[in-house]
């Protein structure tokens, strides 16, 4: 199976340079890699040096690099379920026009660049595909995008198949079996490639995401809150890099030094704060970067970013999937004074915004506007929330029976 390595970070700290220097790495090592970005940005080229296209080249022995064209995508391979769709939507009353609109749907782009990722991932000779993902608010829609997706087209087109045409057929009695069927088939592919995907961010054991930041408190705040995020999806980040630490002056005197001393005092403080929250959510060691007079460009250039990194260690190793469960549930008792503890395993920052919510058989969790539907145990579900406590590694819900439901 192909190892998938996702870089992603806010804009500008430099994680197009880290994804090329890490692909560049694995190559120099006898292992065949392709780097490939679905940042708008288009800038791995420009780390590479080289102009790349939408079709994977190779760049250097064993190293390939391609740039997806999200645009191109959707001009191709969107055209023809657009045109299903507005089969349907005719089929329904909605008139030519309006149906064009709404087949116009937000997301489809960068869907289609993860479609890709996942083509290129499981089609080329490489061992690993490193994934220049674009900033983290745009990744983080990227990732959650194949739920959402399947979770819309679940809820509108149930069984893909028998109730489409049955259902479109009998709305629209003019057109033919066989149009509502090609439209049914193609939903189906759609749905089925929709599973795909989802299973490809959720295979822990392949599929992960490094976190690229600055040593700043500004940005290391949004790290942390891209890793609850991430958590919640279900999609193992391995490592974060700090990139760009300025120089130590040490004892050199005037103003450039006295600058540098205080900025490097700045970013210590910051990795201290990060490498003590690496490791209470098991993050390991946070890797450093220092900051370069001149920006790397080429496959040498990045090899030496590459041993700075990693410091000739695998450029694949990082945090080990958790064998420690999401959900684990303590305590116990008599009839409906028995008292049970839910422990939600989640990262979270001391700044998190977060609400819980009862929704059936399911626990709601947002975090950040981000919610997650957590399935309750069965024990749990006859009973009701009496109150709930977070820390950095999760959360604590507690549980008391419900009278109305113990006994049934």
């Amino acid at each position: 199976m192909t190892r998938v390595l996702l870089f992603t970070g806010k804009g500008g700290v430099g994680k197009t340079t880290l994804a090329a220097a890490t692909a560049a790495q694995l190559a120099a090592d006898g292992r065949k890699a392709l780097v490939v970005s679905t940042d708008p940005a288009h800038s791995l080229g420009d780390a590479l040096g080289v102009p790349l296209g939408g079709q994977p080249s190779e760049v250097d022995s064993g190293l390939y690099a391609a740039q997806i064209d999200p645009r191109g995508l959707v001009d191709d391979a969107w055209r023809d379920l657009r045109g299903h769709l507005r089969t349907i939507l005719a089929g329904a009353g909605v008139d030519e026009l309006d149906a064009e609109e709404l087949t116009v749907l937000p997301g489809v782009e960068e869907l289609l660049a993860l479609a890709e990722v996942h083509r290129l991932a499981t089609t080329g000779p490489w061992e690993t595909v490193v994934v220049d993902c674009g900033p983290t608010a745009e990744t983080l829609r990227l990732l959650a995008l194949p739920e959402a997706f399947a979770g819309y087209l679940e809820r509108l087109f149930p069984t893909h198949r028998r109730v489409v045409r049955g259902l479109l057929a009998g709305v629209a009695g003019t057109a033919t079996v066989e149009k509502w069927d090609a439209t049914a088939d193609a939903l189906g592919r759609l749905a089925e490639h929709l599973d795909l995907l989802r299973a490809l961010l959720a295979d822990q054991t392949t599929t992960t995401v490094r976190l690229v930041l600055t040593p700043e408190r500004v940005v290391a705040a949004e790290t942390r809150r891209t890793l609850t995020a991430l958590a919640l999806q279900g999609i193992r980040v391995d490592g974060v890099v700090a990139n760009r630490l300025v120089p130590d002056p040490g004892s050199a005197e005037g103003p450039s030094a006295t600058w540098l001393r205080t900025r490097r005092g700045e970013q210590d403080a910051v990795l201290a704060e990060l490498r003590q929250s690496a490791e209470l959510t098991g993050m390991g060691d946070v890797r450093v970067v220092d900051h370069r007079a001149a920006e790397p460009v080429g496959v040498q250039a990045l090899l030496d970013v590459a041993a700075e990194l990693y410091r000739g260690e695998d450029p694949l190793r990082g945090v080990e999937a958790s064998a420690a469960p999401l959900l684990e549930v303590s305590g116990g008792g008599k009839g409906t004074e028995a008292e049970y503890l839910l422990r939600i395993v989640l990262p979270l920052g001391d700044d998190v915004a977060l609400d819980l919510a009862r929704v059936g058989d399911e626990l709601a969790v947002t975090v950040d506007g981000r919610r997650k539907l957590v399935a309750l145990p069965s024990l749990l579900r006859r009973c009701v929330v009496t109150g709930a406590e977070m820390d950095e590694t999760g959360l604590a819900v507690s549980f008391r029976p419900d009278p109305n439901l113990w006994m049934r």
